[in-house]
């Protein structure tokens, strides 16, 4: 099969309407090294578009999972779950200025000997809905400029705590003698396992950095459907994604031909039963392939019956 750029699978243009734009997603197992945008640059020489973006930006040292959204793709990123999993290693009584092996060092504490129950004790103030503060070199924004950028320059500023939710903190392996631990996270959009490894050396009452970190999954992708980023450079790109099961927490609606016509030229529809007013709506065409995203309206919007309106129209006619 031809996986060049102009032989992707696409759906067949609407009557009249311009060729659809490319629409699926490619799923990096990002080496460590190189920036989530650097990858986003390689992928677009790959497959010769501009129009390429990703979803979970990773730190340089951090590799795995990175989903690639390419063509119209791009503007499903926001739709997609922010649920992330990851595999990290946790080094024992030492703090960076950054909370991994990336920073300056702060100081160095002697690890105690640490009995299974006193780490699991640890890990369990850990889980579920925290508030926690993330690293002072990170992208968090701070009266409009970036936190890493006021850490480089030595400014002295505060960090708030923000809620994210800790799904799972496994304990997969303690080297007592390293003073290691490695463990299983899988957590919501927004969380820094850097942050984690800190926040378990304070407990632990001897400090924590981050020494090594791997994404497992991200946005709904795990690293079962990821490629190495040499597959793109050694012969055609390979094949794009559907992003249909991508949004599989979406509810559904799918069109007939006269329904989808419409939709195809901006216009709302009657929205199934039961769908909660504002949610987001993955909306199907005819062979039950993606046309869009709408938006459930509430009854009254429109002549007294719930409506479905268009929020993203996929080949979109006019």
């Amino acid at each position: 099969m031809d996986d060049s750029p102009a032989n992707l699978p696409q759906q067949p243009p609407p009557p009249g309407g311009r060729p659809p734009e490319p629409c699926g997603f490619l799923v990096l197992d990002k080496p460590a090294g190189l920036t989530s945008h650097a990858c986003v640059g390689r992928v677009r020489r790959a497959y010769g578009l501009r129009r390429v973006g990703h979803g979970g930006t990773l730190d340089p040292a951090v590799t795995g999972v990175l989903p690639i959204a390419i063509g119209a793709a791009t503007r499903l990123l926001p739709y997609l779950p922010g649920d992330k999993g990851y595999v990290g290693v946790v080094q024992l009584g030492l703090t960076t200025s950054s909370d991994d092996l990336e920073g300056e060092e702060l100081e160095r504490r002697a690890v105690p000997a640490l009995a299974p129950e006193q780490l699991e004790l640890a890990l369990a103030a850990l889980r579920g809905p925290i508030l926690q503060r993330p690293p002072r070199v990170s992208a968090v924004h701070v009266q409009g400029q970036r936190a890493y950028a006021l850490a480089r320059r030595g400014e002295d500023f505060e960090l708030a705590e923000r809620p994210v939710t800790i799904h799972r903190l496994e304990l997969l392996g303690w080297d007592g003698e390293r003073g290691r631990l490695e463990l299983a996270v899988d957590c919501s959009s927004g969380t820094y396992v850097r942050a984690l490894a800190r926040d378990l050396g304070e407990r632990l009452g001897c400090g924590g950095c981050l020494a090594g970190l791997r994404r497992t999954t991200a946005l709904g992708f795990g690293l079962d459907g990821a490629v190495p980023l040499e597959r793109l450079e050694s012969g055609p790109p390979p094949p794009l994604l559907d992003p249909l099961p991508a949004l599989a927490a979406l509810p559904r609606q799918q069109l007939n031909a006269e329904q989808l016509l419409g939709w195809r030229c901006g216009r709302g529809l009657a929205a199934a039963a039961g769908l909660a007013v504002g949610s987001p709506v993955a909306v199907l065409d005819p062979a039950g392939q993606l046309a869009g995203i709408g938006l459930a309206a509430p009854a009254g919007e429109a002549g007294g019956e719930a409506w479905l309106r268009p929020k993203l129209v996929l080949q979109a006619s006019g």
